[in-house]
């Protein structure tokens, strides 16, 4: 008896092993029947024996296909009639693309209604609605039983064991075939994109945040040749994963050094615990011995700096509404960085290319994950200064010593860039005898009354005076040279929001009006490390011009 179970039991497993690689079969067949523009079944690679591994394949615990769901995404050409022999199908989903011809009505198909197959305006047969050409009139389909709900034969006495007997060697003479053709397929060699070590810790989950494995980043990134953008954390790709969403994968460039696992583990924990309608939500990540991946949602609308500066021609720049609302959501994105978040989040690199701009222009603050994360203190001392030229704060750059009010300055430059359209750093300026620092560039022509030169040419006059005003009189509050003199950003929030602003800007002018009459000798150590605000002229934004 005991041996007659044990060679069942290996039936059954070589049984199950050639179901699978008869629904795979099947399901490869419809991936060569179909024109993919958008490469969706990339990851149905015919080498591997079970389709369970494949994107939009959803299989039960036997690793039996029960759903394929294939809906918008383009597809167009016929459904082959090999489709029907995944028996175990449940749910099929290839509504809203450009399919063709007959839908097959057997099998499996005698269980999907017209849903699975809405928006496909040349399939035609029983279940569409629309008779095929050439086809008889409709009639009604065969039932479909499914495998399991067939009665077993009787078994009496010896006659019944003879015939399991004969039958248990039957599928073992066939199935041996196939279970050779199996391994040799699993044996063979296989295309990688490159060479990687498997992924550490499989078992590692953080919250809600989706763990990808390498394998899925380079389909969806076409082997990371899709590039958005370099910064100094890493390069950025644009992706489409297998549910046909949209992502920017950023690939980190680090040293890996020992503890960095468990140290990335805890940086993209704390990053997935920021979540605010202002900042850039962390959706998942990839960890292997020799990478660091993130995966973000795709802003469609790129960044500031990019709207700014490298817009088409034919697209309309940001309008002054639009870059009043990028102000403020900026501000509360960062305000709940350092005042909601616990430990408190430093970005330390603020600046108009790292302002993402979603479908509907809403300003999202995206690389706060990427710095260093703060502890309760209020200052953190790091060995390397990270930031742009132009957007970093003196007393950052001198001593490396960061703060929120590092952010709030950075978030001032941020601000002047919004208004001018102009770098923060461009020796372009140089050619007009003009400072290459936008922020010094602003405080000259503030000393001469020419706002009106300050503006970007792009907005055509298209603004208002006095908000102008008000955003400048914020940004070089948020600049001054003091680190205890800025405000912090729930502040700015609230300046902007129409609190406080005008006591804020009546007590600077004050203290710029002191500091002009003492006449206080600038430290200039560089062009960028200078207080600037030292020495000079105490002006009025809401007075004549």
């Amino acid at each position: 008896m005991a041996r007659e179970i044990t060679v069942s039991l290996f039936v059954f497993h070589l049984l199950l092993i050639i179901s699978a690689n008869m629904e795979g079969d099947a399901l490869h067949s419809l991936r060569t029947s179909l024109q993919d523009p958008n490469n969706v079944l990339q990851s149905w690679d015919p080498t591997l024996v079970n389709p369970c591994t494949w994107f939009h394949v959803t299989c039960n615990n036997e690793n039996s296909v029960i759903r394929v769901r294939l809906n918008n995404n383009s597809f167009s050409g016929p459904i082959p009639m090999s489709l029907t022999n995944v028996t175990t199908l449940q749910v099929l989903d290839l509504s809203n693309n450009r399919l063709s011809g007959p839908v097959p009505d057997n099998g499996s198909f005698s269980l999907f209604t017209p849903i699975s197959f809405a928006n496909n305006l040349n399939l035609c047969g029983p279940v569409t609605g629309r008779p095929c050409p050439g086809s008889p009139p409709f009639s009604p389909p065969p039932p479909f039983i499914p495998p399991s709900t067939v009665p077993p034969p009787e078994e009496n006495g010896p006659t019944g064991a003879i015939a399991g007997g004969v039958a248990a060697g039957a599928a073992l003479l066939f199935a041996a075939p196939a279970m050779i053709f199996a391994w040799w397929r699993r044996r063979k060699p296989r295309e990688h994109f490159f060479d990687v070590p498997a992924e550490e810790d499989p078992e590692v989950h953080l919250g809600q945040l989706k763990r990808f494995s390498l394998r899925e980043l380079q389909v969806a990134t076409d082997t990371f040749s899709n590039i958005l953008g370099r910064g100094g954390f890493g390069k950025v790709y644009k992706g489409r994963l297998a549910d046909g969403s949209l992502v920017a994968v950023k690939r980190l460039k680090e040293e890996r050094t020992p503890g960095g696992e468990l140290q990335f583990q805890t940086e993209v924990e704390m990053i997935s615990m920021a979540v605010h309608r202002n900042l850039l939500r962390l959706r998942g990540f990839c960890m292997t011995p020799t990478e660091r991946l993130l995966v973000y949602p795709y802003m469609a609308n790129g960044s500031v700096a990019s709207c700014l500066r490298e817009r088409p021609p034919s697209e309309p720049p940001l309008n002054w509404p639009t870059r009043k609302r990028i102000a403020l959501g900026s501000a509360r994105g960062l305000s709940y960085l350092h005042d909601h978040c616990d430990p408190k989040i430093i970005h330390r690199d603020v600046k108009a290319a790292n302002i993402l701009l979603d479908e509907e222009f809403e300003a999202v603050v995206g690389d706060f994950g990427l710095a260093k994360l703060m502890d309760y203190k209020d200052t953190h001392v790091t060995t390397a200064v990270r930031g742009t030229i132009g957007h970093i704060a003196p007393e950052y750059l001198s001593t490396g010593k960061s703060s929120e009010k590092t952010d709030v300055f950075g978030y001032g430059i941020m601000l002047l860039e919004l208004i001018t359209g102009q770098r923060a750093f461009d020796l372009a300026r140089l050619a007009n005898d003009d400072d290459v620092m936008l922020l010094d560039w602003v405080k000259s022509l503030l000393k001469e009354k020419k706002l009106e030169m300050l503006v970007d040419p792009d907005l055509k006059n298209n603004y208002i005076d006095t908000e102008v005003e008000q955003l400048i009189q914020v940004a070089l509050l948020c600049t001054q040279g003091s680190p205890m003199e800025r405000p912090k950003m729930s502040e700015v929030v609230r300046m902007l929001e129409g609190d406080g602003l005008a006591e804020k800007w009546e007590e600077w002018q004050k203290v710029e009006v002191i500091n002009h009459d003492v006449e206080l000798a600038p430290h200039r150590t560089s062009e960028w490390i200078l207080d600037s605000t030292d020495n000079l002229h105490a002006f009025e934004l809401s007075g004549p011009r």
